[in-house]
């Protein structure tokens, strides 16, 4: 039996690269997003087998290092498959390769099967066939170092009100708008002369339209966490590790 994954290759576009020429992180998140749902589909939970069931996935948790930044000019190829499911927790990995094969990048994440209606954590055998089925990959493509992201316990930084254009078919802001929203906390002057190595984002509560996103910055040598509150809540948080460029 052959090992699974799904690949695609993705055609880039200008609008998916920031001011340096550099793969904007809210393009790869997209990406990544896009991966899951063509391979959730192929597996039999995708968005059109689930919807019906008032049943979905969503994302909370995603780890990424990058061997180097993807640039202007380059094709990638993302391959991603499930692991296992832990519990609660469907876990997804990821490599992102260029033309010529070499990974540059490397990704885990963690999902969640929730009710759309009372929004619950529901375990794997909600999914009924498609899970007994599923031919999960025990294979990591990156170790994740630890997936708590501490408090960002520094200045607020700014704040952004959740309007239509952040948000997806759930009804709250999608996943890789975060990441827009908290590189905009950095200046161009402060990302200019730095790598980005490493990010992760951790998702914990849901942002609907209308709502008063305040973030929080906290900052050590070479790296940054941010965190996005609601009504003094914590709805996100990001740590991103940099480098200096060589």
């Amino acid at each position: 039996m052959s090992i699974y994954a799904n690949v695609k290759k993705y055609e880039l576009r200008y609008s998916d690269f920031d001011f340096k020429d550099e793969l904007k992180l809210s393009a790869l998140l997209s990406l990544a997003q896009e991966s899951a749902a063509a391979s959730a589909d192929e597996l039999g939970f995708g968005y059109s087998d689930l919807k019906p069931r008032n049943l979905g996935f969503i994302v909370v948790q995603t780890y990424c290092e990058f061997r180097r930044t993807p640039a202007l000019g380059d094709t990638l190829t993302v391959e991603t498959w499930p692991l296992p499911p832990r519990h609660i927790f469907f876990e997804r990995d990821y490599r992102v390769r260029d033309a010529e094969g070499e990974e540059i990048a490397a990704i885990a994440s963690r999902w969640c099967l929730v009710d759309l209606g009372a929004f619950s954590l529901l375990t794997p055998d909600k999914l009924g066939e498609a899970h007994e089925k599923c031919p999960y990959r025990a294979e990591k493509s990156v170790e994740v170092p630890v997936w708590k992201i501490p408090r960002a316990v520094g200045r607020e930084v700014g704040r952004v009100r959740a309007a239509n254009g952040h948000c997806d078919h759930y009804l709250h802001v999608n996943n890789a708008q975060y990441a827009d929203l908290f590189m905009d906390c950095f200046t161009m002057e402060e990302l200019k002369n730095r790598r980005i190595k490493a990010f992760q984002i951790s998702y914990s509560k849901q942002v609907k339209e209308g709502s008063e996103m305040a973030i929080f910055r906290a900052d050590a040598e070479q790296e940054t966490t941010l965190e996005l509150q609601v009504n003094g809540e914590i709805c996100t948080q990001f740590r991103v590790y940099f480098e200096k460029n060589q």
